[in-house]
């Protein structure tokens, strides 16, 4: 029966794909296969080992793509549309194992894709805009710049689909057409932003994790060709929105853009606009999730000098959320401070830093460990800007108070506490007694024994700082 033979064939090709470098005769069986008249099932089958092929050997198909491209490409015009659907899967598959080589091989197919896109609907018109998607970066910028306006028009007719699978890929050809040299920024701003926003910056977009990380790279993509500004500026107030999930994949987009272009485009009003929607979504969260940290981190560190006038609302959430019962939030503060202290001390704001790490030095009591690293984290980020003779507390109460806390087995807490005397060491042995140095020795010997090679190694080095300081006696 056909579906056997089928699935013989499926069968024969895992375990006789490697042929296709060894002996070129598998090609004329395939095309032979892939032409088959008597079933539909054995073109299918066969068009799906090319595709199986492509996946599995990526770039070593290159001395063979021009004739594996004319193998399936009658497939494109098949009665069956499973057959058509498996043939554009199948160049798609070739085209990105091909990337950025072999545009020439697909010739005999461009027309044939460019008439599926106009014809097909649903599946069928997913797959033929995925192959297109993938043929369109091998080509050369005036080509990629007439093709995608071309296959522009479809693609935005297709945002509307309520299909998630058929959104998927949509985002993704937009991302791969914008990428191409050849598209100007002025008809991706014209053109195709105003739909691309209405179209997929909606709540329910942060729902679907597929769609939601893909909308993200996306957006990246725009950004790069249009600035971000341009990108900031549609989403900024979305910052503030009701749903929090919606807030999160903001934050990550705006993260994302800030950290590949910076903020040089962004205007005074857009700044503080962003500012205040980040402090909103930072405050309101309740999930305390990473995406709100790094995104705070980002935009404070991309805005530099110009983060002065915000500082002292900023230090005064952090402070706020130090106070919190919850240790996460907690934690999550003590993280802050590490990511934003650099900028703080290029700001000028030395008595923020000050109180702070004041504050820090209170909470070295933290019962949670977590919490407690992260403590620690911070203040080995203060100490490493401010420096050893202006650091408040001083070095001789801060060190003496981090000497029991060594004796602490949670991982993170370690790491960071013999991250900080090392810092001490070599910057600031001076400042410490020779006893309180040997009581550190001791200390440090057992944690030569600790499981995690970060803690050793740390503790090696911190061993050579107090040697090369000359405080360091034989223990």
């Amino acid at each position: 029966p056909p579906l056997f033979f089928s699935f013989f064939l499926f069968s024969f090709f895992f375990h006789f794909f490697f042929l296709l470098v060894s002996d070129v005769q598998l090609l004329p069986f395939l095309k032979a296969v892939c032409r088959s008249k008597k079933s539909w099932q054995a073109r299918y089958t066969g068009i799906k080992i090319v595709q199986q092929i492509a996946i599995l050997m990526g770039c070593a198909i290159l001395p063979h793509l021009r004739s594996l491209v004319e193998i399936v490409e009658g497939g494109l015009t098949d009665d069956q549309q499973k057959v058509r659907t498996m043939t554009a899967l199948a160049l798609a598959a070739l085209a990105e194992a091909a990337t950025p080589y072999g545009i020439e091989s697909f010739d005999s197919v461009l027309k044939p894709l460019w008439l599926g896109i106009r014809q097909h609907r649903g599946k069928g018109l997913a797959a033929f805009l995925k192959a297109i998607g993938f043929i369109i970066p091998l080509m050369d910028a005036e080509y990629a710049n007439y093709y995608t306006k071309e296959v522009m028009p479809i693609l935005i007719r297709e945002f509307q689909s309520p299909d998630e699978e058929m959104k998927k890929i949509v985002l993704k050809v937009i991302k791969q057409c914008v990428a191409t040299d050849g598209v100007e920024p002025v008809y991706i701003r014209t053109e195709i932003l105003p739909h691309f926003f209405k179209a997929f910056w909606v709540r329910r977009m942060a729902l679907d994790r597929r769609n939601y990380k893909q909308l993200v790279e996306t957006t990246e993509e725009l950004a790069n060709k249009v600035g971000a500004a341009e990108i900031i500026t549609r989403i900024v107030e979305d910052l503030k929105d009701e749903a929090e999930q919606y807030r999160k994949m903001v934050m990550e987009a705006i993260e994302k853009v800030l950290s590949n272009l910076g903020a040089g485009d962004i205007d005074q009003a857009l700044e503080e606009r962003l500012i205040d929607g980040m402090l909103y979504a930072f405050q309101e969260q309740t999930q305390d999730d990473v995406v709100m940290l790094n995104g705070f981190g980002v935009v404070v560190n991309a805005l530099g000098l110009r983060a002065k006038p915000y500082i002292p609302q900023i230090c005064g959430t952090v402070l706020w959320r130090l106070n919190n019962r919850t240790a996460k939030v907690r934690q999550q503060a003590a993280d802050l401070i590490s990511r934003i202290a650099v900028v703080m001390m290029k700001c000028g704001q030395q008595q923020y830093m000050n109180h702070l790490g004041v504050v820090l030095y209170e909470y070295l009591g933290e019962e949670y460990p977590e919490v407690l690293g992260s403590i620690l984290g911070a203040l080995k980020a203060i100490v490493n800007v401010v420096g050893m003779v202006q650091m408040q507390p001083p070095i001789k109460d801060l060190l003496p108070r981090l000497t029991p806390i060594l004796k602490n087995r949670h991982e993170k807490v370690q790491e960071n506490c013999i991250d900080l005397v090392g810092r001490i060491a070599d910057r600031g042995s001076e400042f410490v007694s020779a006893r309180e140095w040997m009581r550190i020795c001791f200390e440090l010997l057992e944690l030569l024994k600790a499981h995690k090679k970060a803690i050793r190694r740390a503790t090696v080095n911190t061993f050579g700082w107090l040697v090369c300081g000359g405080v360091c006696v034989c223990v």
